[in-house]
């Protein structure tokens, strides 16, 4: 039985690990949850898995959740940075599930990695932030780090059996979002409820705008990178509107695998979970007869050039990754809060890793500063051109 602690627990991805954990109580058992606010949803998970060890955002919350349980149920109760980092420690879990959104992630992520836990990695910002640091890591303490998002695990399961070396390039699918067939000046006019409104994933706030900006195609190209060991020119991005080839390895000799299933988050990370094998589940199997045409394009690149200054980031490398990182937080926030535009968010990007001054990032120390900055700068430029 694997001992399984999930960071980010009252998400999307958190919530579908523990209904995947739920199918199979005999193989796993929850030991930890992290989550940020909702300590309503946070109570019920409590209630129905019964972890040794919680934590939550900050004190307050902490002090909150406790009046969920007068009878003062018997679990560790952390908060703040330290206890999602403490959390992630937990001695008595073999499994991390890395399900934090954005840069909060990286620390917990590496803690676990420091303290010899298997991580099953839904944080992709881990990877763009700092995925060379995060790799060494890995291979330092002799962990696994197995990817939950469904792009690079398709990818992660085309490479079975087969050398790396033998590798031509990776092709990562994307849908193209609620956009793909607008003109930018329809572009200019989106909401953020229209944005929120993906044709085919049912995600958070912040990936699905990422996935309408194709930001979040540029992260996954440069946690590939890392994850499997490529170079930036090995790694091409093709439109797949229907999302059923989750993506493809091409291999030297014109060979090319690939990884399919119905788009739904599930199987992905019971793979991660259960690797190497494929435990049943109750989803509906594919029927590509009822699919029918499956069809890929390339991506437009001056229509979203997120996805642009992303591949840009990646070419340069070193704090670069982190800084638009950051900066796209920033901006992906304020869109949401209708601060500004959606064809903002790119300009917001562009203009902070413009202001930057690279360096290689060989510590998590840098790579934080770097992070840092980045929220600044893009702070300074969103008052100074958009909110005043």
């Amino acid at each position: 039985m694997k001992n399984v602690t999930i960071l980010g627990s009252t998400g999307s991805i958190g919530v579908n690990s523990l209904k995947v954990i739920e199918m199979y109580p005999e193989e796993y058992r929850v030991v930890g949850l992290g989550a940020g606010r909702n300590i309503e949803r946070l109570a019920r998970q409590i209630e129905r898995f019964h972890p040794h060890a919680v934590a939550v955002r900050d004190r307050e919350t902490a002090h909150r959740l406790r009046e969920y349980f007068p009878d003062k149920k018997n679990f560790l109760l952390l908060w703040g940075n330290e206890g999602l980092m403490e959390l992630a420690a937990f001695e008595e879990a073999d499994t991390v599930i890395s399900a934090v959104v954005g840069a909060a992630g990286l620390l917990p992520t590496f803690s676990a990695i420091q303290a010899g836990k298997n991580v099953a990695l839904a944080n992709k910002e881990t990877m763009v932030m700092a995925g060379e640091l995060v790799m060494a890591e890995a291979k330092r303490r002799d962990v696994l780090l197995l990817p939950i998002d469904s792009e690079h695990s398709a990818i992660f399961q085309s490479l079975q059996g087969h050398p790396i070396r033998d590798v031509r390039r990776v092709i990562l699918t994307a849908s193209g979002g609620p956009f793909r067939n607008l003109s930018l000046d329809q572009m200019a006019q989106v909401t953020p409820e229209d944005a929120l409104n993906h044709p085919n994933w049912l995600m958070g706030p912040k990936i699905t705008i990422d996935s309408a900006t194709l930001m979040n195609k540029g992260l996954e190209a440069i946690e590939a990178k890392w994850l499997f060991n490529l170079e930036m020119e090995q790694i091409h991005i093709l439109v797949h509107p229907q999302s059923i080839v989750h993506s493809m390895v091409e291999y030297r000799d014109g060979s090319t695998i690939a990884q399919l299933g119905v788009p739904d988050m599930k199987i992905p990370i019971a793979y991660a979970l259960s690797y190497p094998r494929h435990l049943e589940n109750t989803l509906l199997p594919l029927d590509l007869g009822s699919v029918g045409m499956l069809t890929f394009e390339e991506p437009d690149l001056d229509k979203f050039r997120c996805l642009s200054l992303a591949l840009e980031a990646a070419s340069v490398g070193g704090t670069l990754p982190a800084v638009l990182n950051g900066a796209n937080e920033l901006a992906v926030s304020a869109f949401l809060a209708k601060k500004i535009g959606f064809l903002a968010i790119p300009d917001v990007i562009e203009r902070t890793i413009e202001k930057h001054t690279c360096s290689p990032g060989e510590s998590i120390e840098q790579v934080m500063e770097a992070d840092a900055w980045a929220r600044k700068t893009a702070k300074a430029i969103l008052t100074e051109r958009y909110v005043g």
